[in-house]
C-alpha cells in the first residue's frame, strides 16, 4: 500500500477526523471511499469496464472505449 502526504485546510481535516472517529473507520478508509464515488479508477478497473460494456454490448473495441469514455465522464459529472 502506498503512503501519501496531503495538505488540507484545518476545519476540513478536523471535520474529516470527526468523520472517522464518528464511522469508526481510519481517515484513510474515508478519503478511499471519497475518491471511488469521485469515480477514480485504477487503469485495470477501467479496462475490465470497458472489456464488461464490449462484450454486453456487441462493440468492436473502438466503440467500447468510446461508450467507456462517456460513461466514465459522466459518472465524474454527477
Amino acid at each position: 500500500m502506498g503512503r501519501m502526504t496531503i495538505n488540507l485546510d484545518d476545519e476540513l481535516q478536523r471535520a474529516l477526523k470527526e468523520t472517522a472517529l464518528r464511522q469508526g473507520q481510519s481517515v484513510s478508509k474515508i478519503i478511499e471511499e471519497s475518491l471511488r464515488l469521485r469515480g477514480i479508477k485504477s487503469t485495470e478497473t477501467a479496462r475490465q469496464i470497458v472489456a464488461r460494456a464490449r462484450q454486453q454490448a456487441g462493440l468492436n473495441e473502438e466503440e467500447a472505449l468510446k461508450m467507456g469514455i462517456e460513461e466514465t465522464q459522466a459518472y465524474r459529472s454527477q
